[in-house]
């Protein structure tokens, strides 16, 4: 019984952490309508700042904490002020999801730059020696926790109920428009409350900073488990952050004691996809909405651009002839194997376009698609013989499998909820992942698996494999082209605009959305095993969380909507640290910032720019020597 009470009371400490992140999420949806992926980051800024304060300029545990708090919240204010806020008008909720991620990832790149990648440990702020109550112990660190999550509640309680500044942000939280004729200043409001959101996020990362590893990169672990506790309590509820969070810890710590630490987030993310598939409002979210019958304005999604007729083919016959004479150029061996994995990550990035380009469906979960092709491939060629082919067109049935089953429980989901249902699905194959270490090889990775052959040809070079994945691309861009300019494309696009409009024009909306999905399962299955093959060596690190997001980043900079534009995206952000060493180290800082910047100011991405002016200038030539014509 001791032990079960040990559990519980450490859940509720971890779930103490995970309501803080929590809250900060419910106060800026609350607001905005936005899911802020880069909350967890504002917990990982205020802990780093702590301990530069105290262990470099030597400061006061105390006052180098109020001060990394106030820091990480003048951060805040300064990325909502240039970037959040301004966004707010002019894209859509699904651009927001992309551009929030895009922080999360800038500030990492930034906090790499600044501490490296060596961990962290906060002093204790009061003492190491725990305190025990009948046989039960807990650190007084935990007193620390517990203590700073009731007060940011009861401060955010007495902020939204009893002062003016609460009611103006709650009565922009119900109904903007009528705010605004009030004589509220919404977008200072809104602005507030990031910033606010990001100084709650300081305090949950300064005082779990004791008893935590500090590295550049865990803001994403209180992202996803800030997300996960306030989508299971209700998107913009208070309570349901806090009970959410409370619930999350201690299913965490039971699972923990009594089953495997290793399957612990597996359940975690299990219990986020039941939640979002039975109530994907949260537990009590009900009534908690934002009125739609007033809102603001209708987003809309940014105009694709794309080379059409005559220009194409001569720009398309030119980029193939240039990819295939690019290795008589003899580049280096770390080159020739960032062009092998640039153009395996281009077919996955094809069926992520397919998915979010054309049918506008968000997916955060494409690496997920990618962990389980290629370690099914690598599993049948390295266990039990099958061919290198014959493995991938298992995998790439067994990803299809998935994605129909996954679009078959969110079929009724869009917008933010079914981003976040992909999300969950991507982390849910993360955990399998580690955690089936008899079958995947864990965090250890997959090794001794074989090359890539098709009968009697073995692709054992980079060189074999990098001609290979060209003819692969070009017969994969020419069938998704005859695909998107058919009546099938033209319906996806009818969807990715309206599916209200679509499905009253008798398109079938959910069939077209699971089609698009099983499309993009297939061809990140087939770059999964096309990865596993060539480095004979797969791992959850390589097919994880974190390349769904740089895939992401990949497609918005090049351009959604266009096939070839995520190439450019794919080259951008995987050869130019190979090319320019010194460049590698700000890899995840440039990584953030395109992606910020892309979506920000590029909604067309590289591409889309770069063929609205080519397109102009075919315009204009021909206008030309029409008028040359006429005289």
């Amino acid at each position: 019984m001791d032990q079960f009470i040990q559990i519980v009371i450490g859940g509720l400490l971890q779930g103490s952490v995970f309501a803080i992140v929590a809250l900060g999420y419910s106060l800026v949806y609350r607001v905005t309508g936005i899911i802020n992926l880069s909350q967890g980051a504002f917990c990982i800024l205020g802990a780093l700042l702590t301990y530069s304060l105290d262990q470099t300029f030597g400061w006061p545990v105390a006052l180098a904490a109020v001060g990394a708090a106030a820091m990480t919240a003048l951060v805040g204010l300064a990325i909502g002020a240039a970037v959040f806020v301004p966004a707010l008008s002019r894209l859509p909720i699904s651009s927001m999801l992309i551009l929030s991620a895009g922080l999360l990832t800038l500030m990492e790149g930034l906090a790499l730059v600044v501490w490296g990648s060596q961990p962290y440990a906060l002093p204790s702020f009061s003492g190491e020696a725990p305190i025990e109550f009948f046989g039960v112990r807990m650190t007084t660190q935990g007193f620390w926790i517990a203590g700073t999550a009731a007060l940011i509640i009861f401060g955010l309680w007495y902020l939204l109920m009893k002062s003016a500044a609460g009611k103006a942000l709650r009565a922009c939280a119900e109904n903007p428009l009528a705010a605004r004729l009030m004589g509220i200043d919404v977008p200072r409001v809104t602005l507030a409350s990031f910033a606010l959101a990001a100084f709650i996020g300081g305090l949950g990362g300064i005082v779990v900073g004791p008893i935590t590893s500090l590295q550049f990169d865990t803001g994403r672990f209180f992202t996803i488990f800030g997300f996960i506790a306030v989508a299971i309590g209700g998107l913009g509820s208070f309570l349901g952050a806090v009970v959410g969070g409370l619930l999350l810890g201690v299913v965490l710590q039971l699972a923990a004691g009594y089953v495997s630490s290793l399957f612990a987030n597996s359940l975690a993310f299990g219990l986020l996809l039941v939640v979002l598939l039975w109530r994907p409002n949260g537990l009590f979210a009900s009534g908690l909405a934002r009125r739609t019958d007033v809102r603001e304005e209708q987003r809309i999604y940014p105009p694709i651009v794309r080379l059409q007729g005559r220009g194409a083919l001569i720009l398309g016959v030119v980029a193939v002839l240039a990819a295939i004479a690019l290795p008589a150029l003899e580049p280096s061996a770390s080159v020739m194997s960032s062009l092998v994995i640039t153009c395996i990550l281009f077919v996955a990035l094809l069926g992520l376009d397919i998915v979010m380009g054309y049918a506008g469906q968000v997916s955060l979960g494409q690496a997920g698609f990618m962990a389980i092709g290629g370690y099914a491939a690598a599993l049948l060629a390295t266990n039990y013989g099958w061919s290198p082919l014959a493995g991938c067109a298992a995998g790439m049935l067994l990803s299809v499998a998935c994605a129909a089953l996954l679009s078959l429980f969110t079929m009724r989901l869009r917008g933010n909820y079914l981003a976040l249902a992909t999300l969950a699905f991507g982390l849910l194959v993360d955990s399998f992942a580690v955690g089936l270490t008899e079958v995947t090889g864990g965090p250890s990775g997959l090794t001794g698996i074989p090359s890539f052959a098709l009968g009697p040809l073995v692709f054992d070079t980079s060189i074999k494999m990098y001609y290979l994945l060209i003819a692969l691309i070009v017969v994969l861009v020419l069938l998704l082209l005859g695909g998107v300019r058919s009546a099938f494309g033209r319906a996806l696009q009818a969807v990715r605009t309206d599916q209200t409009a679509a499905g009253a024009l008798g398109i079938n909306v959910a069939r077209y959305k699971l089609i698009a999905l099983c499309i993009s399962a297939a061809l990140a299955s087939l770059a999964g095993s096309l990865y596993a093959f060539y480095f004979h060596f797969l791992s959850p690190d390589m097919v994880g969380t974190p390349r769904s997001l740089e895939l992401l980043a990949m497609l918005v900079l090049g351009g959604e909507g266009t096939l070839l534009g995520p190439l450019l995206g794919a080259a951008l952000l995987t050869l130019l640290p190979t090319i320019i060493q010194p460049l590698a180290a700000y890899k995840t800082l440039a990584t953030g910032a395109l992606l910020v910047l892309a979506v920000r100011y590029l909604p067309g991405g590289i591409f889309g720019a770069a063929a609205e002016r080519l397109r102009r200038l075919f315009a204009a030539r021909g206008t030309s020597s029409s008028k040359a014509e006429g005289r």
